[in-house]
């Protein structure tokens, strides 16, 4: 049996419009299902969205939701999504689509431990640390 770990991410009402951001930024395929599809057709959430999963073309899954009218909704604070790895053109992509209309909290640069390292919170709220490994010197 396997298991996997994934963000799960809520938002106040623009769960459909930030999935879709996310798809735009890594591909993949969006699946979403609004309260009225789960039967929920005459509440005021109807269209807000129950659940949502993009599968991404590297292989990420980032799942959403919104909170409905009644609940309180708690921004994410404290934590971030991470993206690393040594595909520098793939990372750098990344990074320019998550920032542009966001907030740029450490510009995207080398760091003292040799990676180039950036963070942003996305204009949705959701913020990102991009990681971009840079190839190990070879010891002889």
């Amino acid at each position: 049996m396997s298991s996997r770990l994934n963000p799960y991410l809520t938002f106040n009402g623009d769960a459909r419009q930030a999935m879709e951001f996310y798809a735009n930024v890594f591909g993949g395929n969006l699946a979403l299902n609004t309260f009225a599809e789960f039967g929920a057709t005459d509440s005021p959430d109807a269209d807000r969205t129950m659940h949502a999963t993009l599968e991404t073309d590297a292989g990420y899954t980032i799942m959403a939701s919104d909170v409905t009218s009644d609940m309180p909704y708690q921004p994410m604070t404290g934590s971030s999504v991470s993206l690393s790895g040594d595909d520098a053109g793939l990372l750098r992509g990344y990074w320019e689509k998550l920032s542009a209309g966001g907030t740029v909290t450490m510009p995207m640069r080398r760091q003292a431990w040799g990676d180039e390292f950036g963070m942003c919170v996305d204009k949705f709220g959701v913020s990102w640390m991009v990681n971009i490994s840079q190839p190990q010197a070879q010891q002889g």
